[in-house]
């Protein structure tokens, strides 16, 4: 027996005059006084299907008591649709099946909300994810994420790389972020770690001499969701012997422009831009700056460097920053948007937010009273000021500064409606990030990438006379319209060299050889240079398809909880269950 013939979205005019056979969904049923017509639907598209209780009494019938996402099967033959009928927005809108044949394969119960709105609640969706899944909308995203897997699979082989698959039950190691545990029943008090990326597995595969391994790997990382993050991701993870970091950003370059042109049809212009993570920050106040508009961030310690205005001066004599940006044409904010953004800076660490607006040749502002004649004319020539503008500062330490008017940027951005070409892609790489980052909370040294980066060959030197905050690391990112999509480094593969840095770290010698006393003892027995990068499939689907929720290009996401709404998980464990494990469970309270 045969299903069907064709798809749903397979028929065109030159098929006129076949008999076919098509299975499906009822996309939509419509009842023109005893004709029925009904839209038939699965994964390629959709058909219009025609019912004439004059020509098919019993198939007419039948159709009159379809309704929504019932499943039939459908025989009949191709017509053209009479003039003026056809639809131009369907690939098959030329054409209509005349049905003689009607089988109800299963019949669907009213559904908990309708496919053809966009604005359902996301808890709605996930709870009935197979539903959610039958729209248009998701089958194009899951598509396009078959696509970029495909074709990355396509070029890495084409380029030499072995595809070879690591473990997801490993060693709860310190990485950065939070694991989570999995309890082992035949060694009773002991955990594996769910593996928040391979990255010790892949470079011990450059000690074992593979020299070019890829993965489409699975990592779990016990971190709160939000709308470009998810507890379970998969990322595009690869690793070379004998690599630079030019011949890595060549390769990624040459992937992404190949699944970019595979998937949105567009050629990305190469090289990327390249900036320094210190000018990233000077000029966008971000790492992963969105160069989709201007409003950068002017930096004005020589205006204020004599200030009689406290704030400003102050935060200069304790070594940190003025720093500001000029909204163009937004004097006009109101109240409430001006609470809003001074309510994010304080967010972010300020205690505060000065403005000026200039409305009628007049400077409005609680601090323009303080400024003198002089430092004025200095903020009309550096931050280009005119009639209607309002400029919005920021004075404290370095980061604090770049962090708060980086995240009022966007926020900026957002009012204004800055981003006037919604398929415009600016791909970006950030570079020379600082190795290490003093935790004042923790009083420690921690690392910004993971503790296996290189650090860069001028500073090595540094790490030697404790200056740890001046160190450069050989990392890099890939960003895209202000998302990172990637990131990696070139690695440490010398065990004296990776001893001292995880002593800086403060990581014990004794405890170096609980942790990682696998990735010391390879590297003594000839570890190769060897470097690497990761991709988020997960984010990558997401800005080639349009979406803000990562979520909209995973098949079974977890909720913005990391619930399982579907699979109603996660869920307590049976008694017997925890017996086996040798666990108990305390509830907090």
């Amino acid at each position: 027996m045969t299903y069907r013939t064709h798809h749903c979205g397979a028929l065109r005019k030159a098929d006129s005059g076949s008999r076919v056979t098509l299975c499906g969904w009822v996309d939509s049923r419509r009842d023109h006084g005893g004709v029925v017509f009904i839209d038939l639907r699965d994964r390629n598209g959709i058909t219009q299907v025609v019912f004439r209780p004059e020509e098919h009494a019993e198939a007419a019938s039948a159709a009159h008591g379809l309704r929504v996402e019932d499943v039939v099967q459908v025989s009949g033959t191709v017509a053209p649709r009479l003039t003026g009928t056809e639809n131009t927005k369907l690939a098959t809108g030329e054409i209509e099946i005349v049905a003689d044949t009607l089988v109800i394969l299963n019949k669907a119960d009213v559904l908990p909300f309708p496919l053809d709105e966009d604005s359902v609640n996301e808890d709605l969706r996930l709870e009935h994810r197979y539903l959610d899944l039958r729209r248009p909308a998701m089958v194009r995203n899951l598509t396009v994420r078959h696509k970029v897997v495909k074709t990355t699979r396509d070029y890495f082989d084409r380029q030499g790389f072995l595809e070879i698959e690591t473990p997801v039950l490993s060693k709860s190691t310190p990485e950065g972020a939070r694991e989570f545990l999995v309890p082992s029943r035949i060694f009773p008090g002991s955990f594996y770690a769910l593996s928040q990326s391979p990255q010790q597995y892949k470079q011990l595969l450059m000690v074992a001499g593979l020299e070019r391994y890829f993965q489409i790997a699975k990592c779990f990382r016990d971190e709160d969701p939000r709308a470009d993050r998810i507890t379970e991701l998969t990322q595009v993870d690869l690793e070379a012997s004998f690599i630079t970091q030019e011949d890595i950003i060549e390769l990624i370059e040459g992937l992404l422009v190949e699944i970019f042109r595979e998937v949105r049809g567009v050629e990305i212009p190469r090289p990327f831009l390249r900036m320094t993570y210190q000018e990233a920050m000077n000029r966008y106040g971000s790492d992963k700056p969105d160069r989709r508009f201007g409003l950068e961030l002017i930096t004005l310690d020589e205006v204020f460097k004599a200030s009689e205005f406290k704030v400003f001066r102050g935060a200069l004599d304790n070594g940190g920053t003025v720093k500001a940006i000029n909204a163009k044409g937004f004097a006009g904010i109101t109240t409430g948007q001006i609470e809003g953004l001074t309510e994010l800076a304080k967010q972010y660490g300020a205690k505060g937010l000065a403005f000026i607006k200039v409305e009628n040749g007049e400077w409005k502002s609680p601090i323009a009273k303080f400024l003198t004649d002089a430092e004025k004319q200095a903020l009309i020539s550096q931050l280009g000021i005119e009639e209607g503008d309002l400029i919005l500062f920021g004075a404290g330490d370095w980061e604090t500064v770049c962090n708060v008017l980086g995240r009022i940027r966007l926020r900026v951005a957002e009012l204004q409606k800055l981003i006037t070409d919604p398929n415009a892609l600016e791909f970006l790489w950030v570079v020379e990030f600082p190795l290490l980052a003093y935790n004042a909370e923790e009083q420690k040294w921690n690392a910004v990438h993971h503790p296996f980066t290189r650090p860069h060959a001028d500073d090595v030197a540094l790490i030697e006379a404790g200056e740890y905050g001046k160190v450069r690391a050989q990392a890099y990112d890939v960003v895209l319209n202000g998302v990172e999509i990637g990131g990696g480094s070139i690695r440490i593969h010398e065990s004296d060299l990776q001893a001292k840095l995880f002593e800086v770290l403060g990581i014990s010698p004794e405890k170096q050889q609980l942790l990682f006393p696998h990735l010391l003892k390879a590297f003594r027995f000839g570890a190769p240079p060897h470097g690497g990068v990761a991709l988020g499939v997960d984010r990558l689907v997401m800005l080639a398809v349009g979406t803000e929720n990562i979520r909209d290009v995973v098949a079974f996401p977890k909720n913005n909880r990391g619930e399982d709404l579907m699979m109603s998980s996660p869920t307590p464990a049976e008694p017997r269950q925890l017996r086996e494990l040798g666990i108990q469970v305390t509830r907090k309270a």
